[in-house]
């Protein structure tokens, strides 16, 4: 069967879907970590704890007043989502051939959706600090587990669709933290109480979980997804060979020496063979995480705005520029690859623009980042930050976009959900490099 005789997908009802499934892999993540000020909030020792003064010498230096389990909160909330998901999605790399599909993606939105129900329904329980802490940190490690096989299993599961349709993975998840931005600033504008925001964000996890869900029911139905699905297991990997299939039969009557070769390595996929394959997109998407994760948010969070603190510009500076800005512009960068794939998966072009990303550490750290100890401004204007931002943050997701749907594609179709499940392993590597990384960027201010 030729590539003419493939259906299609009609409504773009399969895109649609892996939309969908993106969008609900980050956004429960997302919202979680947009309410780190009602986590924080409620680990105060006392009413008077958790308030920051400045100094009166013009410095801009900061008291720390916090009780000790609010002032680690983010440092052992990034230590326990960053390990579980860097483990986890190696384990998903091995082990996604001996646990069913359906298992693996509805058992890990299953368990979050609990997760965010019991978040949700902790909100309005009072509970001493200590045991909230514990238990937070507990909900986080689950979280990030079960979160890491279920993106490892749907760009797995994108690797047996052709290129495009890792787009839809990657622009869901971009969109899921714009919109979890986008909240953020709403609840400054409005001025609601923490626990009222906080309990919407675990609520509107809660239905996009159940959406993903059910979308993921409808996927086997789809007429366009039967085919690739069908075509990765009992087919030949591409129409080439089906051409040269059919040549053999017609010159030597039914000889198939395509088909059984395919059928047999079908049944032995090495994990080490295909990274082989794909090594230079593996690194590549790590290397992109490493630098965004470097300096977003620990190094970007900290710039300050030259606009009087009188002006309300002030307030919306961080929220705006850093977190809105950068998940608009990341988003954009990974819906473009919809649209525009250059340069191609074999091009010298993608690692070299890769490793160029690292200019970006020396320009951030060169912004009105406060408090610094070593080393000078030179960027000073806020217009020289969002110019950055908007650059770091674009090429950030249509690199990473790029880099994530060529790997899969690099394979045998029988080996494109193993190979998706590696590039999820170097993404999530990345991410956790960067988190290790970011400590020493922010300390050589």
């Amino acid at each position: 069967m030729t590539a003419m005789n493939s259906p299609r997908d009609r409504y773009y009802a399969v895109w649609i879907i892996f939309f969908i499934l993106g969008l609900g892999t980050l956004l429960p993540w997302n919202f979680f970590m947009t309410a780190t000020m009602y986590f924080t909030s409620r680990l105060k020792d006392s009413p008077t704890n958790g308030e920051q003064n400045q100094t009166a010498n013009g410095t801009g230096a900061v008291v720390d007043t916090r009780s000790v389990l609010e002032s680690k909160f983010n440092n052992v909330m990034t230590l326990c989502a960053m390990v579980p998901l860097l483990i986890f999605t190696c384990l998903n790399s091995f082990i996604h051939q001996r646990i069913p599909q359906k298992l693996r993606i509805i058992g890990s939105l299953s368990v979050i959706l609990v997760v965010f129900l019991i978040t949700a329904l902790l909100v309005k329980v009072d509970m001493a600090p200590l045991p909230f802490f514990t238990f937070t940190m507990i909900k986080i490690v689950c979280i990030n587990s079960f979160g890491a096989i279920l993106q490892g299993s749907l760009f797995g599961l994108a690797g047996l669709l052709p290129a495009s349709y890792t787009t839809p993975i990657m622009s869901g998840q971009g969109l899921a933290g714009t919109f979890a931005a986008f909240s953020m600033i709403c609840a400054l504008a409005t001025g609601s109480e923490l626990q009222d925001s906080a309990f919407g964000y675990f609520i509107t996890a809660c239905v996009v979980i159940l959406l993903a869900i059910m979308s993921y029911l409808a996927l086997p139905k789809m007429e366009f997804f039967q085919y690739y699905s069908d075509t990765s297991i009992h087919r030949p990997s591409c129409d080439e060979e089906n051409k040269m299939d059919l040549l053999g039969r017609e010159n030597s009557g039914e000889k198939r020496p395509v088909v059984s070769l395919t059928d047999e390595d079908s049944t032995s996929v090495s994990v080490f063979a295909i990274f082989n394959q794909i090594w230079v997109m593996a690194l590549s998407v790590c290397f992109v995480f490493t630098i965004t994760i470097g300096v977003f948010p620990a190094v970007t969070v900290d710039a300050k705005s030259i606009v009087p603190k009188e002006h309300s510009w002030e307030t919306y500076f961080i929220p705006v520029s850093c977190f809105l800005l950068f998940n608009v512009m990341d988003w954009a960068g990974r819906s473009l690859t919809a649209v525009c794939m250059w340069p191609g998966k074999d091009s010298k072009w993608l690692p070299a623009l890769v490793i160029a990303r690292v200019v970006f550490v020396p320009l951030f750290i060169l912004c009105n980042v406060q408090p610094r100890n070593y080393l000078p401004v030179v960027f000073a204007h806020d217009a020289w930050y969002i110019i950055f931002m908007i650059l770091f943050s674009f090429s950030n997701g249509y690199l990473a976009s790029l880099c994530m749907c060529f790997g899969p594609k690099k394979v045998s179709k029988h080996e494109a959900e193993t190979a998706g499940a590696i590039m999820a392993f170097f993404l999530a590597l990345g991410l956790a490099l960067g988190a290790a990384l970011s400590f020493a960027f922010r300390a050589m201010i």
